[in-house]
């Protein structure tokens, strides 16, 4: 499923604690947090702004590095990534032609393998799971994608009837905090409610002081209604769309879809109707370094946009597409935050794997949100070959946070053989649409760190191979061996270098140090 951080929020209904004072328990990270450094700023970022200051400072960028973002699109025109959009020199824009004999018409800034060639797109998708229980409806049909129906139809329904309980659940929290949020704003006198004012409050009344602290429990979990609001919308989307057998948007593209080796399908419009999760991906790794909105990690990139993800899952041969456009069009590292729980044609993006890992393409990829040990389940797609063998130029990214006594996200999937590293992924600010920004958590921001790391690697040192890349920012990870809740695992510690193959929280000062020492032999 689309990798969005689900909302981890609990409300007691009945009789609620009294609120302790927000001050005692005040916790707001830096806007820059996770370019910051662990020994220099004491803060569990990737040391990127000490990189710039002390190893980088006076010396320019030798290449500029092709970065391809495979994800739900990205606004090409917000302010703060205009400048580092990728632009196909071979294609003249608007001319209805294949310029360049590559297969895409008018790709000026990459494809949409989500569009149609009347120009419409395909917003909501159904998940994985879902496409295989519709296949299992078929008379006499005992197997798909290689996993037994029986196995499918039982996971279908639990997952479904999850996602009714759910939505039914958020739906009587909205309605609670916004009868709160209206009864505070009649006292108060104001429709502007702050922690402050509500926290002011001494009333007698008992629905009042109810009131006032289910507002500042809501405030002290970090939500508001507003996003309150936008949970329950998205949990209506996936009881409506993702867990619907009978929702089949793929007409919208007109592909043959049955058939997986298909290419050419899709149109030129990078941006989609849902670029918000792209856009943010896009800002973690290359925003302008210019003063001004948020800093990207890399300063010389330019970002190829690859509309690859719904809202919902994304499929094996659109992920497959465009990987190999990535690696045929001059991307030397390939972003993917997006991931899912089956993979019915994973062979065809093994293929593309192999295929890229042949041109010297580092793939970056999000390990995923559901605070599970990936050496004990699945998670599509990843780094193990179908027939065997694994990609030697894959890295996959888990989350942490800036609690360095609490450093893996409690979202975050793990595992020792399946994880490589972690990277911030807390409340990271970075660009969004309509030009604006916001804060994000996920795995899916994570990985554009790391991704930005590898490209300002390549930028500096351009000799330097995928393998070597990888080689590089898992060996220079910084280590720690401190205890911290493990994911998914309410009351549970574990020492965090157990999480990962490295056991570390990938460091770009440490990589450029780790980089002048292998590129001078």
């Amino acid at each position: 499923m689309k990798p969005i951080r689900p909302m981890l929020f609990t409300l007691a209904l009945g009789a609620l604690a009294p609120a302790a004072p927000l001050r005692a328990q005040a916790d707001t990270a830096l806007a820059n947090w996770h370019l910051l450094d662990p020994t220099a700023d004491r803060v569990p970022g990737i040391g990127a702004e000490r990189a710039y200051r002390e190893l980088l400072a006076g010396r320019q960028p030798r290449d500029t590095v092709v970065v391809a973002i495979i994800d739900s699109g990205v606004e090409i025109d917000h302010p703060d990534l205009a400048g580092v959009i990728w632009t196909n020199p071979r294609e003249r824009a608007g001319n209805g032609r294949d310029d360049d004999g590559n297969g895409y018409v008018d790709d000026v800034h990459g494809w949409d393998f989500l569009g149609g060639r009347d120009g419409r797109d395909v917003d909501n998708d159904t998940y994985e799971i879902t496409r295989l229980y519709a296949a299992c409806r078929a008379p006499g049909t005992t197997e798909v994608g290689g996993t037994a129906c029986a196995e499918i139809r039982p996971d279908f329904e639990r997952r479904r009837a999850e996602a009714v309980a759910n939505l039914g659940q958020m739906r009587q929290i909205e309605a609670t905090v916004t009868a709160v949020y209206a009864l505070l704003r009649q006292h108060l006198g104001t429709q502007e409610l702050t922690p402050a004012a509500v926290e002011a409050i001494r009333a007698t009344d008992p629905r009042l002081q109810q009131a006032r602290d289910i507002y500042l429990e809501v405030v002290r979990q970090g939500f508001t209604l507003e996003a309150i609001v936008e949970q329950r919308e998205s949990i209506e989307g996936q009881v409506q769309f993702g867990m619907n057998p009978d929702f089949d948007p793929r007409g919208t593209v007109g592909d043959n879809y049955a058939n997986p080796n298909e290419r050419g399908y899709g149109n030129a419009e990078v941006e989609g109707p849902g670029a918000d999760h792209g856009t943010h991906v896009a800002g973690i790794v290359a925003a302008m370094r210019n003063g001004s909105g948020v800093d990207g990690v890399a300063p010389a990139v330019r970002i190829m946009v690859l509309r690859a993800v719904p809202d919902g899952d994304e499929r094996d041969k659109d992920v497959a597409n465009a990987i190999r456009y990535a690696a045929d069009n001059g991307a030397r590292v390939v972003n993917m935050s997006f991931g899912k729980s089956h993979s019915p044609y994973k062979q065809v993006v093994d293929d593309a794997v192999r295929y890229a890992e042949s041109k010297g393409v580092l793939l970056v990829h999000a390990s995923g949100n559901d605070g599970a040990n990936l050496d004990e389940g699945t998670n599509f797609p990843n780094q193990n070959y179908a027939t065997g063998g694994r990609a030697g130029n894959w890295i996959e990214v888990g989350a942490s946070s800036w609690h360095a006594e609490d450093l893996a996200a409690d979202f975050s999937n793990y595992g020792r053989a399946r994880v490589d590293v972690f990277a911030p992924g807390v409340t990271i600010l970075s660009t969004l649409t309509d030009a604006e920004y916001g804060r994000n958590d996920g795995t899916s921001m994570a990985a554009p760190v790391v991704t930005g790391v590898a490209a300002t690697l390549l930028s500096y040192f351009p000799e330097l191979t995928a393998t070597q890349v990888r080689q590089i920012i898992l060996e220079s990870a910084t280590r720690h061996t401190g205890q911290t809740a493990r994911p998914g695992a309410e009351g549970e510690r574990v020492s965090f270098s157990e999480l990962s193959a490295t056991g570390g929280v990938v460091n770009l000062y440490a990589a450029i140090q780790l980089a002048q020492q292998r590129v001078r032999r």
